[in-house]
């Protein structure tokens, strides 16, 4: 059995694993049997369960991160078609995350939330360098205005990644609507970009 091949088994296990199980009910050594290798073998690729559900987590998503990267590269293209590109691509991405979280019906309100922060965390720390560059990018052919790009990243990745997954504060199709009008609003004023420049927000689906 090869590396990469022990690897993936460490990440199935687990996935399969939690289709009955909450995290905090999952040993270690459950993975480790589940997975047919030793425990030892577990703990030679991983420190710890959570360190084995991070990498889960970056597999499922692995692509759209990998899409969102070229995006960047994209310079011929408008900044607000590639911010367009690139939130399509956090509401595909979003849509996996639905489908992990979904994989038990025994998954209580703590376990939902525990695993909802660990996507959150990670899709944010991964895209903000990217969303930044493609702001940096827009400033630099006068698409925009903005003094602070990594903080107006985070800023409109928070809204993306929170708002538009529709878990922690929920609301129907028209309140989403009128919440993402506001969001153009602001975001048109505080970066002085063209009216209806980012009328395509409102475009994306949120998850119901």
């Amino acid at each position: 059995m090869t590396e990469q091949t022990k690897h993936d088994k460490i990440l199935d296990a687990l996935q399969t694993l939690l289709k009955n199980k909450n995290i905090e009910m999952i040993s270690v050594r459950e993975i480790a049997q589940t997975a047919g290798i030793g425990k030892a073998s577990v703990y030679h690729y991983f420190p710890s369960k959570d360190a084995i559900l991070e990498a889960l987590l970056e597999r499922t998503y692995q692509d759209s991160i990998e899409t969102a990267k070229s995006l960047a590269e994209q310079t011929n293209t408008s900044c607000h078609k590639r911010l367009a590109m690139l939130f399509e691509v956090c509401r595909n991405t979003s849509n996996s995350y639905i489908g992990l979280r979904k994989i038990s019906t025994q998954v209580g309100i703590q376990e939902k939330a525990y695993i909802h922060h660990k996507f959150i965390h990670y899709l944010i720390g991964e895209l903000t360098p990217i969303v930044m560059e493609i702001l940096k990018q827009g400033i630099e052919h006068k698409e925009l205005v903005c003094d602070d790009p990594k903080m107006l990243a985070e800023l409109i990745l928070i809204i993306i990644t929170v708002k538009l997954d529709n878990s922690l504060s929920p609301c129907d199709p028209l309140e989403m609507q009128q919440f993402m009008r506001e969001f153009i609003l602001l975001l048109e004023k505080g970066t002085d970009a063209k009216q209806s420049a980012l009328n395509f927000l409102t475009e994306q689906k949120m998850n119901i």
